[in-house]
């Protein structure tokens, strides 16, 4: 397991991330703890989890995910450990009816929200700290999750990012958390972020965690470009798509999946050109006798802005090759012909 230096911070993070958001619906939490102790045994240092967690986010199983966390973080032999893991949640933005959550969906990012959201994550991870904090996505008005057009007549009130970034401090100085990071978010939020934590002397963001794929590649300009001059470092989630570039969607139908039991959540990927995307990456990975799965994680392990590529299984099965796919390297000819691909289709699920 190689590791990679987080934003502009001393974080040395693997470069796979173990992701969690089936934790609690789809996993139960002997096969969760299963997951996290072999992981760690592969050299994983890095869990990213969320306040939301499992998905879909209902009142039921709310916080499920990082309970499970908490009850593995609390093991004796994990214990001692602490200090060499890496621990990652978030806070809901704006935008989403989770009144079930908290009273104040208004305003997600208020001060008395970011305070009971990290009190509240604390307790459930039994963890004194959390390493990165992370804003889920934008408390203000922004295309995400599959759009792409930014609509004005959307705008709506927001807590200012020089206020969220004050009480981000407050609790930096507490010890409650000790790094900042956002996800899906855009350029403009980067360079904001970036730009009001200097002007007021504020604690910068380190990490962005957004999509990116064979099939979606939209970071590749204007965020790359944000993120190369603000040193905040790409955590990749949705490395195999919600699972297309498994390749088990362009063989036939299947069957409890994410995509078949969540039919909405992956709405990105029921665009135009994506399965013959798919065929065509599976025909290079066949080629070079490489599982897809092991070709599209690798590749998003090879791009420079890349940190962690964010994985997540519901069976060891799946967990195992997707880890396998560290020690692969893609050689020029291989990325070569993906490059080919892209251009023939360009970002199909952006």
């Amino acid at each position: 397991m190689q590791y990679k230096r987080l934003g502009s911070s001393e974080l040395s993070v693997s470069e796979i991330c173990l992701g969690t958001m089936t934790y609690g619906q789809q996993n139960t939490i002997a096969e969760a703890h299963e997951q996290l102790d072999y992981a760690i045994a592969q050299g994983i240092n890095f869990i990213d989890t969320a306040e939301m967690y499992p998905v879909p986010p209902k009142s039921e199983t709310q916080g499920s995910t990082e309970k499970y966390i908490g009850e593995w973080l609390a093991q004796p032999r994990i214990k001692q450990q602490r200090d060499q893991l890496i621990v990652a949640t978030k806070i809901i933005g704006t935008g989403r009816n989770y009144k079930w959550l908290r009273d104040d969906a208004i305003a997600a990012l208020s001060r008395k929200n970011i305070l009971q959201a990290v009190d509240d994550s604390l307790q459930r991870l039994q963890t004194d700290y959390i390493d990165l904090y992370q804003i889920h996505w934008p408390d203000r008005n922004v295309p995400m999750f599959g759009q792409v057009a930014f609509d004005p007549q959307q705008e709506r009130e927001m807590v200012t990012i020089a206020e969220q970034l004050e009480t981000f401090a407050e609790l930096i100085q507490e010890g409650k958390i000790r790094y900042l990071g956002v996800s899906n978010e855009t350029a403009w939020g980067i360079c904001e972020f970036s730009r009001t934590a200097k002007q007021l002397g504020l604690p910068k963001i380190l990490s962005i965690q957004n999509a990116y794929n064979l099939i979606n590649r939209t970071f590749d300009s204007h965020l790359a470009e944000a993120c190369y001059r603000e040193q905040v470092s790409l955590l990749a989630y949705s490395p195999l798509a919600f699972g297309h570039l498994s390749g088990k969607y362009v063989q036939g139908s299947v069957t409890d999946t994410r995509i078949t039991l969540f039919p909405t959540f992956g709405q990105r990927y029921n665009k135009v050109n994506v399965k013959a995307a798919t065929a065509d990456y599976a025909a290079i990975a066949k080629k070079y006798d490489l599982p897809l799965t092991q070709l599209a994680i690798a590749f998003v392990r090879s791009r420079w802005f890349v940190a962690s590529t964010i994985i997540g299984a519901t069976t060891m099965e799946q967990l195992k090759e997707n880890i396998d796919s560290a020690n692969i390297q893609l050689n020029t000819e291989i990325l070569a012909e993906i490059e080919t691909v892209h251009a023939r289709y360009f970002n199909p699920a952006p």
